[in-house]
């Protein structure tokens, strides 16, 4: 059966910025490109209940672009509503939706800074542990918790590529930021020195934040999962000559003497952590938004630079551009004979810019990147973290 074409669809050619910047109506179409009568992003507000930081059809889906789905002859198929996931509302994104306990997943075991930062986020929820990133992606889309946070990035130790990637694998949405000031301790048994360490375990993140400290000592650096494990392995093996670097909530829980608070180099040290959920919140224009995005091109000269230049004629501040190689995707060489070089990888760029999908701007903005990229999903739409970490 024929999929019956969306009313709010039409031809029509993209809007030239001059025009952008005099309307001040915010669309509420979907245009195709007459070229190729390809879907342009765009974001559709239905029912008065607005939509979300993904792509959404009439019911409230998300759509993700890649060429497969642009060049298909049919443009939507008709899906029963009830089935679709149910934008979030600000109240929802606070944990306080119908009155009960959020469990929010983390990896790590407690006592990890992962838990902190998850009830930095959600104050009086339940933090569920899990033994990997993947777990806790997987934990929420199987309704076995309600929402995940989990770190993407810290600066001192850059980007956890690891999540990046999962971000692209698993559907779930970007509904929220966190802030988290990690401070470092140095954690030993009961009646160890200092001077007895011999090694030192923690993540390897952790530790290299401590290298001038750990260097000093002169011990022997050994990587485990996580900083909380770290502390765990030293009090049930009741070990004499090794300590952990993990945080004070840590020492805590397992029972360990504190050697040394804030052992980190530099005590500017943020984690910032995404929050998670199986639904898209609603966004806003009240108040300041991030829209985190990922996108592929086609190998040329200047492609990059026109994909930014999106942004930067509409004055949308880029606050963070990541980007990763294609998985299962082969090198590619021969075919371009080195006209753009050889060996070349097919990468996707993973952008976060300070704007709102309410905001006629950022729609436009992402319009104008789809005529020329070949893959675009929008990975949420969420209130920015201005709080101190």
């Amino acid at each position: 059966m024929a999929a019956t074409r969306a009313p709010w669809i039409h031809s029509a050619p993209s809007p030239t910025l001059e025009a952008e910047r005099s309307s001040v109506h915010v669309p509420s179409r979907l245009f195709l490109k007459p070229r190729r009568k390809a879907l342009v992003l765009a974001f559709v507000r239905a029912g008065g209940t607005g939509g979300d930081g993904s792509l959404l059809n009439s019911t409230g889906s998300s759509i993700d672009l890649n060429r497969s789905s642009l060049d298909s002859s049919s443009e939507f198929a008709s899906k029963d509503p009830s089935t679709l996931p149910r934008p979030l509302s600000r109240v929802d994104l606070s944990g306080g939706g119908n009155g009960s306990r959020l469990r929010v997943a983390y990896q790590g075991l407690p006592g990890a800074y992962s838990e902190s930062a998850a009830a930095k986020a959600y104050p009086n929820c339940e933090a569920v542990p899990c033994s990997t990133f993947e777990n806790a992606f997987e934990a929420v889309e199987k309704w076995n918790v309600d929402r995940a946070v989990l770190p993407i990035e810290n600066s001192l130790g850059g980007s956890i590529h690891r999540n990046y990637d999962l971000l692209l694998r698993h559907k779930l949405h970007i509904v929220g930021e966190v802030k988290y000031a990690v401070c470092h301790c140095l954690l030993a048994n009961h009646g160890v020195k200092l001077e007895q360490l011999q090694r030192v375990l923690s993540h390897p993140q952790a530790l290299a934040q401590c290298e001038h400290t750990l260097a000093k000592l002169g011990v022997v650096r050994e990587n485990v999962d996580d900083t909380a494990g770290a502390a765990k392995f030293i009090a049930d093996n009741k070990l004499e000559d090794a300590g952990a670097v993990a945080s004070s909530l840590a020492a805590e829980l397992y029972g360990l003497n504190i050697l040394a608070r804030d052992i980190q180099d530099d005590s500017d040290n943020i984690t910032r952590f995404l929050m998670l959920a199986r639904e898209p919140i609603i966004p806003g224009t009240e108040k300041p938004f991030k829209t985190s995005i990922v996108f592929s091109l086609e190998e040329g000269p200047g492609v990059l630079f026109k994909a930014l230049a999106v942004f930067a004629m509409r004055d949308i501040n880029l606050s963070k551009i990541e980007s990763r190689p294609q998985q299962n995707r082969l090198l590619r060489g021969a075919e371009y004979d080195g006209k753009y070089g050889s060996n070349c990888f097919d990468y996707l760029f993973y952008v976060d810019f300070e704007s709102s999908m309410a905001s006629s701007v950022a729609q436009n903005a992402l319009k104008h990147l789809k005529e020329f990229a070949t893959f675009l999903r929008v990975l949420g739409s969420y209130p920015m973290d201005t709080s101190q970490a």
